[in-house]
């Protein structure tokens, strides 16, 4: 197959210089650790301190990662991108909120969003995390098959029903929604009452996407049982495949609790879970719906030749290809330049509440290995191709 990624004449097409030069400048800083670690803790005194450092970020790092303050912040960028073939997935990222009720906030939001995402053809996904409807802590009580109290039997109830009510209105819409995954410790009450929500909602389409988190060893024989109970009870499974992002929590957790780690041993077993995971629903497809989030370039070509292999059209609606906006656009503007199914995660919320996922962010490129150089090299490359 072509080594179509490497093609940055479409990658950045739709950045201008003084964009591809920003690119250029926050990929350069990313990739020295020290400096990201001191930029995090300078923005967070910053904020505390009411220092009026607002537009500095939103002129930098927060319009790189991020598609505006709101959803029709967002417009102009979806719009861009839907003209080359790139849709979008519009992602509320505010984390840790404090209003006396956030979770009925997040849940308004998500169905604000649904009603948004139906109008436009270039946001075929919503998107929402577990923890974003109920407290941590009781996802894991439950996981951990522990008894509730009456009170938290009364909350969970209201979590499942934060659940239901959104998942209803994406099935009445017919929009496909995605549920995040998170830590594994609490991932066993979020993964059943996604399963739940497949059960009642995707008998004719595939609406509820939950996510497997390939880094973790047991989540394919997972999904095998899962498909299992989908062609017994009659209905479909949506899976956002991922390799996952809290390795290092997990593995310190189980450390700490003497327990074995829940994920692979390593970076290529890690690989070739993802690929296997792929590769069993690729034989699938009657059943399975992917939406493969990587931005590992050899697993988008891995997919790209089994689907070749099987004669699956590049654009079957049961297969994207998924990944974060301001990151690996090498990746996604080729593969919609040639034909397939691809959407970019499009962080937004007020540049304040957003913070802590950019800093994530930031965090994630520093131990990704290769993930900045990979960036760095395509940019320059393109900078020469201009000129600049």
């Amino acid at each position: 197959m072509d080594q179509i990624f490497e093609n940055t004449a479409t990658a950045f097409a739709l950045k201008s210089d003084s964009e591809l030069e920003r690119a250029y400048f926050l990929f350069k800083m990313i990739s020295n650790e020290p400096l990201v670690k001191l930029g995090s803790v300078i923005t967070n005194f910053a904020f505390k301190a009411n220092l009026p450092v607002e537009s500095l970020i939103r002129a930098t790092v927060f319009d790189h990662f991020c598609g505006g303050v709101n959803e029709r912040d967002c417009l102009p960028v979806v719009d861009r991108m839907w003209e080359k073939g790139v849709c979008s997935v519009l992602d509320y990222s505010v984390e840790g909120k404090e209003e006396e009720d956030p979770f009925d906030t997040a849940t308004e939001i998500i169905l604000t969003i649904l009603d948004f995402v139906k109008e436009k053809e270039a946001i075929p996904f919503a998107v929402f995390k577990p923890t974003g409807f109920g407290r941590f802590a009781l996802y894991q009580k439950i996981s951990e098959k522990k008894t509730l109290t009456s009170d938290e039997k009364a909350e969970w109830q209201r979590v499942v029903n934060r659940f239901d009510k959104v998942c209803k209105k994406a099935h009445d819409l017919e929009v496909s929604l995605l549920i995040d995954g998170e830590e594994s410790w609490m991932q066993d009450a979020a993964d059943n009452l996604a399963e739940d929500m497949m059960r009642k909602y995707n008998k004719k389409k595939r609406i509820v996407f939950n996510t497997l988190q390939t880094y973790r060893w047991d989540r394919l024989p997972y999904l095998k049982e899962l498909k299992k109970r989908a062609e017994e009870e009659g209905f479909f499974v949506g899976m956002k495949v991922v390799r996952g992002a809290y390795m290092e929590k997990e593995n310190e957790r189980a450390k700490e609790n003497g327990y074995p780690s829940p994920i692979c041993k390593s970076k290529a077993e890690t690989d070739d879970n993802f690929n296997d995971t792929i590769a069993y629903m690729i034989d699938n497809l009657e059943t399975l719906s992917i939406f493969a989030g990587t931005h590992n370039e050899e697993s988008c070509y891995n997919l790209m030749e089994l689907m070749q292999q099987k004669g699956i059209i590049k654009n079957y609606e049961h297969i994207w290809f998924g990944q974060l906006y301001g990151m690996s656009d090498h990746i996604s503007y080729n593969l919609a330049a040639n034909g397939y199914n691809v959407a970019k995660y499009l962080p937004f919320g007020p540049v304040r509440d957003v913070m802590p996922y950019l800093i994530r962010r930031a965090d994630e490129n520093t131990s990704v290995a290769g993930q900045t150089s990979r960036e760095l090299t395509l940019l320059k490359k393109e900078r020469k191709r201009r000129k600049m």
